[in-house]
């Protein structure tokens, strides 16, 4: 079937492996069928068939007819999308609920204390890596300012302030409740960049800057992540960083925010323009 062909790849998202994914779209051209024909259309083993069939009743695709040879009933595939929705929100809720209490657990404190054994054996210059690809690096931000104690200054340019303020409002948020000052400069231009601003107020000074930065992030003086790349030329999965542990180079870094942050426009005096 040529359909097979164009939606194999798209039906996993539905959580179906490839014999579910042939079978149930056999049925759905047919509407009620037997395993016998549904095995010959969509060239799957007989001998797996009815295991297929199987799954596929379990998680909501298909019915089984009462009566003799057993036959098999499609399931409308819109009816299978909500049935499907609602199987991952539950699935999802459950696993947020274990995470919940593995934060409380006794599991974590001594994963915890692995790690903090394991960093006491590395040299600081060793604490250095690189991270690819736009989500991850948000992801890497945002442990770090997780981690953060006393400062965070961030530095970006015009179109990724947009997405880092959406990606670390939430760590921005925790950071500032411990009283870690944090301190964000961009070009902020648009009046969408100005609204994203605005949700980081009660957590981050955000400032104005006409000159043209590079992306870095520095926390606590020490730990310094900097992408190597212009994000409007390089695409998102493509996107790198570096981070390292390193306060003299690091100092470097932040006297060049001061002198940038100092010649800024507060966010404030920017609504008046």
């Amino acid at each position: 079937m040529v359909i097979q062909k164009q939606i194999l790849s798209k039906l996993r998202e539905f959580g179906l492996n490839t014999y579910e994914t042939k079978l149930w779209t056999a049925l759905l051209s047919r509407g009620v069928s037997t395993a016998g024909e549904l095995s010959d259309i969509a060239n799957v083993p007989r001998s797996r068939s009815y295991d297929v069939l199987e799954s596929l009743e379990k998680k909501g695709f298909i019915i089984m007819k009462l009566g003799k040879p057993i036959k098999y009933i499609a399931v409308p595939p819109k009816e299978v999308i909500d049935r499907v929705k609602k199987k991952v929100v539950e699935d999802a809720k459950a696993q947020s609920e274990i995470l919940d209490e593995l934060h409380t657990s006794e599991v974590l404190g001594e994963l915890g204390l692995l790690y903090d054994q394991g960093v006491r054996r590395i040299e600081p210059t060793e604490l250095s890596g690189s991270v690819r690809g736009r989500t991850s690096l948000y992801n890497h931000m945002s442990t770090m300012i997780n981690n953060s104690q006393k400062s965070v200054i961030l530095a970006t340019t015009p179109s990724d302030f947009l997405r880092k303020a959406e990606a670390l409002k939430s760590a921005f948020v925790r950071a500032n409740n411990r009283g870690v000052k944090i301190r964000v400069l961009s070009t902020i231009p648009t009046q969408e960049s100005r609204e994203a601003a605005a949700t980081l107020e009660k957590a981050a000074d955000v400032r104005h800057t006409s000159t043209s930065l590079p992306r870095f992030c520095v926390v606590d003086g020490k730990d310094l992540f900097f992408m190597l790349l212009e994000d409007t030329k390089v695409h998102p999965s493509y996107d790198t960083g570096v981070w390292v542990n390193t306060p003299f180079f690091s100092n470097t870094v932040v006297s060049y925010f001061e002198n940038e942050w100092q010649k800024a426009t507060p966010l404030d005096k920017l609504k008046q323009k």
